[in-house]
């Protein structure tokens, strides 16, 4: 177990708590105090780096950590992670062995070491009782998989998005975490980017009047299968691991090309797959909607809901609407130029309308209020994940903790269904079921594949 591991144990627990302080006898207090005073009558030599000074930071209060699936947007993140003092990076679980190495490299480097350690089976990286948390940014199909995993091990984890592929999911993430008591922080990284926090705040606390509508970007508004890919010969276990590569989804045979399809690329790749035999992903609108939709949820102070009409695509748009009226709208033409994942907010008295570069517009200069908002063009995750860290450590809950990542999700997933019958659908709440629809309810969730299901 990890000192910081410990250290929290020590307070009560996952969550927080009080220590327990027995009563020590005249005996024992006695017995006690010379035993430290023969420890202290020797000097000690405690190296400052022990102590925190000269700006290290002391082993008890570090974050020891681990990766799962650590590719390009990975990688990315571990560089998120690793310029924070707090932080330990101490393994690397990949089913590539040439990703394994890759970041084994990065790591000893980093430390001036040769200790971060690699697996092929992230089970065996979890099993360490000296990790603390994990970064998990596979391919959507292991998102909610490894994150339920790694929330049984008592690891707290950042995990990239989409980090489930069907609302049934969705649901059981966010159950597994209120029970297990981790700190999950999923890679929506514009809820710690100020001008993104501005337009969202001046739409929930009522600057913009009534609010009627919300815009997300999708970035695809499409549904395909991925499909079986003509075969090839399979590269050795130790090299790929196809069989722990393909994970929950149902099997299919090696092809080289879904071997690297987890990626974002206009007209390629298979983030807008949507299959109910096993998604690879969750679906058009899930890729740049498990932001923007995250956004509008915000904005619309419905982190604790989602819409309960869903229409199919009628001029370019995707209507849903919430139990208020508000309208929740998916576009992927007609935005202002400002960036890639775009929001707008409108209501009675304003709209405000923002993207990645960092810059905003306002339908009126009054509604900045002599504010002075920092434009942080290119939508970095180093907020997030500074967020992410403090959170292990306080155990209070980040910007993106599990529940809101699940109704951001139960939205995006329910468009994914109307968009993929061409009809409307209406979903409850209360019930977490379509209403009147086994059809549509038939897609709320999937089969996994054995040994991986996860309820």
């Amino acid at each position: 177990m990890s000192k910081l591991s410990k250290k929290i144990q020590a307070a009560g627990g996952a969550v927080g708590g009080r220590a327990h302080v027995g009563r020590l006898s005249r005996r024992q207090f006695v017995k006690t105090a010379a035993a430290a005073s023969a420890v202290f009558a020797v000097p000690q030599v405690i190296p400052s780096s022990a102590l925190g000074k000269d700006g290290a930071v002391a082993p008890s209060e570090r974050i020891v950590m681990g990766g799962i699936g650590i590719g390009r947007r990975g990688s990315y993140d571990l560089s998120c992670f690793l310029p924070n003092a707090d932080v330990q990076f101490v393994a690397i679980c990949d089913v590539k062995e040439e990703r394994r190495q890759a970041v084994k490299k990065i790591a000893d480097e980093r430390y001036g070491n040769d200790d971060c350690a690699m697996y092929r089976d992230f089970r065996e990286l979890l099993d360490r009782d000296d990790i603390d948390a994990v970064l998990i940014a596979t391919g959507p199909n292991w998102h909610a998989t490894a994150a339920t995993y790694a929330a049984r091990a008592g690891k707290d984890m950042y995990c990239e998005k989409p980090c489930t592929k069907n609302i049934t999911q969705s649901l059981q993430l966010a159950e597994t975490m209120r029970r297990t008591g981790r700190v999950f922080q999923v890679g929506t990284q514009r809820r710690n980017l100020p001008h993104f926090a501005f337009a969202c705040e001046l739409a929930r606390t009522g600057r913009l009047g009534t609010l009627r509508r919300v815009y997300a970007h999708p970035a695809g508004m499409t549904q395909k299968m991925s499909g079986w890919l003509p075969a090839e010969d399979a590269p050795p276990i130790e090299v790929v691991d196809w069989d722990m590569y393909l994970g929950p989804a149902a099997w299919r045979p090696f092809n080289n090309v879904m071997l690297n399809g987890f990626h974002f690329e206009k007209g390629g790749g298979f983030m807008g797959c949507f299959e109910e035999d096993g998604s690879f992903s969750g679906g058009g609108v899930l890729e740049w909607g498990s932001h923007c939709v995250d956004l509008c949820q915000w904005a619309a102070g419905a982190d604790g809901t989602a819409p309960v009409e869903y229409n199919p695509p009628q001029d370019g748009e995707i209507v849903a609407r919430y139990a208020n009226g508000v309208e929740l709208i998916l576009r992927e033409k007609d935005w202002l130029p400002l960036g890639s994942c775009p929001v707008r907010f409108e209501g009675d008295d304003g709209w405000v309308e923002t993207g990645d570069s960092g810059k905003f517009v306002l339908s009126s200069p009054e509604l900045l209020a002599g504010r002075t908002v920092e434009e942080i063009g290119g939508y970095p995750a180093t907020f997030h994940v500074r967020d992410f860290l403090d959170c292990v450590k306080t155990r209070n809950k980040p910007k993106g903790d599990a529940d809101t990542a699940c109704f951001a999700h139960i939205a995006c997933h329910a468009a994914n269904i109307a968009l993929l019958l061409d009809r409307q659908v209406n979903y409850d709440l209360a019930k977490h079921e379509f209403i009147d629809d086994a059809e549509a309810n038939r897609l709320r969730g999937e089969a996994l594949r054995a040994p991986w299901r996860i309820m």
